[in-house]
């Protein structure tokens, strides 16, 4: 009998072959060789931040960066790895070493082709206007910017329709001043709006609830992004994770229950976003204190989305090693393919925030592969990126342009890490690059869709979203066993650029209205 139940579901295709595991990743950290010597440092108002910025600002197509410091300065480094080889970097002096950063952002602000920095700080937030060959200026004056006097944490950027200057939106966390006593204490945060290619005086968001990531997002592709804020309820008192519509030409307001919005109450702290199940519209990973949320849409048009947390296996709700079984804390969130098979993955970077005793001390980042089930699988230790130092910022990025993501992480109280990925057994992988004349010239707002299959990639290009760390350069596409494709852009403005053929493991500029151009390394 039993052999004959056996036959029987083998027939009918029940019990086929299990779904292919996915390859792990091989990371090896080159902290000490890489001439990276940078410690995020600090106390109370230092216990959140701490970001990474990277971007190209030689126009030598590696990502150089720049790494908070808190009552540290923070530090620019200048990106001399070879293709393919050991991660190395040169600090170097830029006019971005400022005291008291806690947050950094790449964005062309004036769109001349050379990336400008965003620095949040405690107390003013400065705009440095880049300048060429790696070198900055504060442009507060000139570009009119109202850098404040607040604890800025977070940060977001888009460009609203009909506009040549950017919009930027700032979160700001509670008020320095109440240390004894902070709760309730949440202060405003703003929206510097563009007046005439400089920025008119912030509008506040009211309410504000101390907002620890940003993200201008187009989560129903209706054409205009709206502003996802996820605030941290430890020191909130009657406020949510929020929506606010931005509109050109009209004042901020939030989604409300009515247009389908539901109160969440989580310790918001990053943002990552993706369409993780193909059907064109992102989900949102929202990292937090134990209770992790992956949001999906649920009810189009309607802003409506439920958790996929649990079914997805992204709760990552307890450290995956050691004996440890307290509760985890996420900070930053970033969703890409490492091991290039066409399925994006999950990097989460955990710490202790500063000796809660109800929190997991020795609390290991997270490194979850997407398999092709949808569901994910934490490989963190396997990959060796498992560290338990009190992790805040970072970057999943291609420092040495070999087709392999690599990773930078800092951490509060201790040097920052870097990993180098040594793969050999992964997948093909694309890299492609916007361009757009005159304003905004990055083209964030845009859509890529690359072809998998039957199947579409798609991908938002956004300033924002993570923990205090910002990327702007190289959007990678793991390809698995294809070695061509085709890729198109859908613009800010709507515009659906056409189907172009691509190969693989090369490296693509896709201009406006041209065909796609391959790069090729100097």
């Amino acid at each position: 009998m039993r052999n004959v139940i056996v036959a029987t579901i083998l027939l009918s295709g029940v019990a086929t072959a299990a779904e292919p595991t996915p390859v792990v990743p091989t990371f090896v950290e080159e902290t000490k060789s890489s001439g990276i010597s940078s410690t995020y440092k600090g106390e109370w108002v230092y216990m959140v931040g701490g970001g990474v910025a990277t971007f190209d600002c030689n126009g030598d197509g590696y990502a150089d960066m720049i790494l908070s410091g808190g009552s540290n300065t923070a530090k620019f480094y200048r990106n001399t790895s070879k293709r393919g080889g050991s991660l190395k970097f040169k600090e170097q002096a830029s006019g971005l070493e400022l005291d008291k950063v806690i947050g950094t952002y790449p964005l062309d602000i004036d769109s001349d082709g050379i990336m400008d920095v965003v620095l949040l700080r405690v107390g003013e937030n400065v705009v440095m206007r880049g300048k060429g060959n790696c070198k900055f200026e504060n442009a507060n004056k000139t570009w009119a910017f109202d850098g404040g006097d607040a604890w800025s944490t977070s940060f977001a950027a888009t460009w609203e329709k009909g506009a040549n200057w950017p919009t930027l939106a700032i979160g700001n966390y509670i008020d320095r001043k109440q240390e004894i006593s902070p709760w309730g204490s949440c202060t405003d945060n703003w929206l510097h709006r563009p007046a005439d290619q400089k920025f008119a005086p912030p509008v506040a968001l009211k309410p504000s609830f101390c907002a620890l990531s940003m993200l201008f997002t187009d989560w129903n592709k209706s054409g205009t992004p709206s502003l996802r804020v996820s605030n941290d309820r430890e020191y909130y008192e009657g406020g949510q994770e929020q929506l606010w519509h931005i509109d050109a030409g009209k004042p901020p307001a939030l989604y409300t229950e009515a247009e389908g919005w539901k109160p969440l109450k989580i310790w918001g702290m990053g943002i990552a976003s993706n369409d993780l199940d193909g059907d064109g519209y992102p989900e949102y990973f929202l990292t937090s204190m134990a209770d992790h949320k992956l949001q999906t849409l649920a009810a189009a048009p309607a802003a409506t989305f439920k958790d996929i947390a649990f079914a997805k296996g992204v709760t990552v709700h307890r450290p995956t090693t050691g004996t440890d079984l307290r509760p985890s804390t996420g900070w930053h969130a970033q969703f890409e393919d490492v091991n290039n098979d066409g399925l994006e993955d999950l990097f989460v970077a955990k710490g202790n925030v500063d000796k809660m005793p109800d929190f997991a001390a020795k609390d290991p980042n997270n490194l979850l592969l997407q398999g092709a089930d949808g569901k994910f699988v934490d490989v963190a230790s396997k990959a060796g990126v498992a560290s338990t130092y009190s992790s805040r910022g970072a970057a999943v990025v291609d420092f040495n342009n070999d087709g392999l993501l690599d990773l930078v992480v800092v951490n509060r109280n201790e040097k920052a890490q870097i990993w180098r990925n040594t793969s050999t057994n992964l997948g093909h992988w694309l890299e492609l690059k916007l361009q757009q004349p005159a304003t905004n010239r990055d083209g964030i707002g845009a859509w890529i869709e690359v072809k998998k299959g039957d199947k579409i990639m798609h991908r938002e290009i956004t300033s924002g979203g993570g923990h205090a760390s910002g990327e702007n350069g190289w959007w990678h596409f793991g390809l698995g066993d294809m070695t061509k494709t085709e890729a198109r852009v859908i613009w800010p403005d709507g515009q659906i650029g056409e189907w172009q053929n691509v190969d693989g493991n090369k490296y693509y500029i896709l201009e406006r209205d041209k065909p796609a151009k391959i790069w090729v390394q100097k």
